[in-house]
């Protein structure tokens, strides 16, 4: 097998402009800690969902500068001779801390923090945010919908409406909060994310008849396929549908329309040939409302695309990485306009009430060579796990796991926290 590619040129230009002066000036040993948090949730979120930190660890692994890249940094004149000395031999060899990956997170709470040199820790900015600004945004977007799907499988559908390697990334996330499964075959055989897909309506168009199309797809596939029935007239596919496999059909796919009235009329017309297990999948532009809104129809599970993997749906989630402390020193930026930093190492946890619902976020600064106490009491969780030590991996959660305490922490949030419009952060954060 070939070996990784690097990852060290995916990374802004200035990151190297401040490791060229740093190096000339002699600060770019000092000691630092920079920290990713957000300032605000989108409209209408109560939480986040943290996802991409495996992704993201294994591509600070992978961040070197070999030949190719070194190069590409001398022919430009990116740095200086002395900074491409330098970065030949560049090795991630800090420690990184951070919110495990499915865990929920508020704004202004340390979701990771990157204790190097200033050098070593600057170049991962880039890196980390577009990581951790992707997958955090497609996993917020999905956890909302899988609260509303209220317990029916959602399968993540959006390929077509990103980049293919955004494509393969956001499938994961989407698993990770919820989804059932994806039609991206490229995650299944990176994560073992299950997989799924039906037919478009090439497929249908492509015979002579719609019945005839619905028998080419049977006989390939058994009675247990998944039909769309949308391509003329929607319940008189449902009718030549459940005609051509008879009662065994495995589902049905709805993909324009009245959802919610084709959903009853396809059920109706389903149920009276017998077909009573016969599942009613919907797609076709779906989001969070419109999943609220078919709560009561008879759909049995849904497709959702655009609307998970794009900012329509999945909107920025406002990530920066900024620097906080400097050889043991608190520093914060402290300029007007919203956009200031707190100061100081840190470690957050989950303050839960004595029937184990949340009810605060606790941030405390830690001291010089300070380490968070995994049991600083009975009703309080950590929530910030080493993830490197001196560059090496120390943290390897599966994605099954992660995936499991995603549904653990949406549990343990107040009612409110899960509505569809939320009117403010689910939890209170208190600096202790």
């Amino acid at each position: 097998m070939a070996a990784p590619a690097s990852s060290a040129l995916l990374t802004d230009h200035y990151e190297f402009t401040m490791l060229d002066a740093a190096l000339q000036h002699g600060t770019a040993h000092r000691q630092c800690t920079f920290e990713v948090f957000n300032r605000r949730l989108p409209a209408d979120r109560s939480y986040a969902v943290n996802a991409g930190t495996d992704r993201l660890l294994t591509l600070i692994e992978r961040f070197r500068f070999d030949e190719v890249e070194l190069a590409h940094l001398a022919e430009h004149r990116v740095v200086s001779p002395a900074s491409i000395e330098w970065l030949a031999g560049y090795r991630f060899d800090g420690d990184i801390d951070g919110y495990p990956e499915g865990e929920l997170f508020l704004p202004e709470v340390p979701l990771l923090m990157v204790r190097a040199d200033f050098a070593t820790g600057v170049l991962l900015e880039t890196l980390v945010l577009s990581v951790l600004n992707h997958d955090v945004a497609v996993a917020s977007a999905a956890s909302r919908m899988w609260v509303q799907a209220r317990g029916r499988p959602l399968i993540e559908m959006g390929s077509r409406r990103t980049h293919e390697e955004a494509a393969v990334a956001a499938a994961r996330a989407a698993y990770l909060a919820g989804f059932a499964s994806t039609s991206n075959v490229a995650a299944g055989h990176r994560y073992g994310v299950p997989t799924a897909g039906t037919a478009a309506h090439a497929f249908t168009l492509l015979h002579d008849s719609e019945q005839e199309a619905f028998a080419a797809q049977v006989a390939a596939l058994g009675t247990g396929t998944t039909l769309l029935v949308d391509t003329y007239d929607t319940l008189e596919g449902v009718r030549r549908a459940v005609a051509v496999a008879g009662p065994e059909l495995g589902a049905i796919r709805l993909d324009s329309g009245d959802l919610a009235a084709l959903a009853r009329g396809a059920r109706e017309i389903l149920d009276a040939a017998g077909a009573h297990a016969t599942r009613i999948v919907a797609t076709s532009d779906l989001d969070e409302y419109a999943l609220a809104a078919l709560a009561n129809a008879p759909v049995d599970r849904y497709g959702v695309g655009t609307a998970v993997v794009t900012g329509s749906g999945a909107p920025a989630a406002g990530l920066v990485y900024k620097l906080v402390e400097v050889d043991g020193r608190t520093v914060a930026k402290r300029s007007s306009g919203g956009k200031s930093s707190r100061g100081g190492r840190k470690a957050a946890y989950r303050r839960l009430g004595p029937d184990g619902v949340a009810s605060a976020e606790v941030v405390r600064v830690l001291g010089p060579g300070e380490e968070p106490v995994h049991h600083r009491a009975d009703d309080e969780r950590l929530l910030t796990v080493p993830l490197m030590r001196a560059g090496h991996r120390v943290h390897d959660g599966t994605l099954a796991e992660a995936r499991a305490r995603h549904a653990h922490a949406v549990a343990e949030l107040p009612e409110a926290a899960r509505a569809l419009r939320a009117a403010g952060p689910a939890l209170p954060v208190v600096r202790g």
